[in-house]
């Protein structure tokens, strides 16, 4: 659990007593991901804080502070089995870190005039979604751009990959959840985008989603005034 005092990890023998418990020290919580044995936490100051965990105990130490961000941190993404991170601010910029024994900066990627409010990552290319409603893809290598989309009419609050398929849900305040499909041309590599399906949660200012299975047959949305979680599946 993150939130804007601190962190608490929780999930099997090692965590359910709730004893291990961590204050950030550095401003309020601002997004989090796990890339065992590391967790990276970002910061309303813009730094972004990596603690090493332990497979078993409590005893969880801060090992690395990343400090190339100026504003907030809005969202951290990184991949199964992969060595990259990727870190988002308020301003619209993104950071690629590779990962080894420290971490180090592999590619800026410069803002733009909109927060970059949600960011994955899959097979090498960044999937970020932004304010004004576009989704832009980059090499997470080079920090190319290849892509632009004009996915929403208003701000988009959640993007989820299916790591098995590639395939890429977005949802906005617009209402709507839509379903893209990453690939790469077999013959140049190149980044593709395909549009494959839309929904509409009547009424509904989205503020959060996510695919319920790894091959992205299934989806779960809701939204600011809503009380419950919504999930829908292919039929």
């Amino acid at each position: 659990i993150f939130c804007m005092v601190g962190l608490r990890p929780w999930g099997g023998e090692v965590w359910d007593s709730g004893e291990a418990e961590v204050q950030s020290g550095a401003g309020s919580g601002t997004g989090c991901q796990w890339h065992l044995p590391r967790l990276s936490t970002g910061t309303s100051s813009g730094l972004v804080l990596v603690f090493d965990i332990p497979s078993k105990g409590t005893n969880i130490t801060l090992s690395e502070v990343l400090q190339e961000h100026r504003d907030s941190i809005t969202d951290i993404a990184s991949e199964d089995g992969a060595a990259d991170l990727v870190t988002a601010d308020d301003s619209g910029a993104l950071c690629v870190w590779r990962s080894k024994d420290e971490f180090s900066l592999l590619t800026k990627i410069s803002a733009f005039g909109w927060t970059c409010s949600s960011v994955k990552l899959w097979n090498g290319v960044i999937a970020a979604g932004y304010g004004n409603g576009q989704i832009r893809l980059y090499e997470a290598t080079s920090g190319a751009l290849r892509a632009t989309v004009s996915a929403h009419a208003r701000w988009i609050y959640a993007l989820d990959v299916a790591p098995l398929t590639g395939k890429l849900l977005s949802g906005a305040e617009d209402s709507y959840v839509q379903i893209w499909k990453l690939s790469r041309s077999p013959d140049t590599g190149d980044i593709e985008i395909e549009h494959c399906y839309s929904e509409c949660v009547t009424d509904t200012q989205l503020c959060g989603a996510r695919f319920c299975d790894p091959e992205g047959n299934s989806f779960a949305a809701t939204g600011y005034d809503l009380s419950e979680i919504v999930r829908y599946g292919q039929v």
